[in-house]
Parts: C-alpha cells; structure tokens; sequence
C-alpha cells in the first residue's frame, strides 16, 4: 500500500465517491436508512483522502441530518425574490433550510459598464 502515489489515490477516491452518490441515488427512495450510510461513507473516504466532495454532490445532502435530499419526496425547493434572488432547500426529514443565491449577469454586466465609464480622476 506504501507504493500507491498520492495522487492515485485522490483518483480511487473520487471514484469511490462518484460511485457511492451514485447508488444512493438509485436506492434513496426505497431505503433511505441505506442511502444515509452511503452517504456518510463517502463524506468518510473524502475526509480520509483530504478531498473535497463535489459541489453537485453537496448539494444533495442535508447539513444537519446528512440524509441525501431527493425532490420532492423529502427536500422542498423554493425560489424567492426577497433581497437577492435566492433557492430555499428544505430538509423534509429535519427542516433545515440552506439558501443558495442565483448570480444575476445582468446587474453585473451593468455594473461594469458604468464604473469603465467614470473618469478615474476628477477635474479641479
């Protein structure tokens, strides 16, 4: 095992990873106890391998009870317009909420726009 590079196993990790998301996915619905473990499983070899799980992949999983989020049947997603447009997740299982903000381009682009347009310095 001491032969094995670092980088190869970052690799078998990721692989590991992919695969044990994959397979709570598939068996979320019908025994989420199993899909749970999977999950935990997989938060377990990323921690051991010092690597960071895939925003896609964190994104399904609840914070606080680490249960895998599937819509619809115990995650409720919500769009709201307060402040800055955002998605609300709610856990089913717990109630915890994360908020995920949507980016707008457009203020952005507009933004840029009009401070490329002011004159770095004022006239006296």
């Amino acid at each position: 095992m001491k032969n094995i590079q670092p980088l190869n196993i970052k690799q078998i990790a990721q692989q590991r990873i992919a695969i044990l998301f994959e397979q709570a996915n598939l068996i979320g619905k019908t025994n989420p106890a199993l899909a749970t473990k999977y999950i935990k499983t997989a938060q377990k070899i990323a921690m051991a391998a010092r690597l960071p799980i895939n925003q896609k992949y964190k994104r399904h999983i609840c914070k606080h009870c680490k249960t895998l989020l599937i819509t619809g049947h115990n995650n409720r997603v919500r769009i709201q317009q307060k402040r800055e447009p955002h998605i609300v997740a709610t856990c089913l299982n717990c109630g915890y909420t994360s908020r995920i903000p949507i980016k707008n381009n457009k203020k952005e682009n507009t933004k840029n726009e009009q401070t490329t347009n002011i004159p770095h310095e004022t006239p006296r």
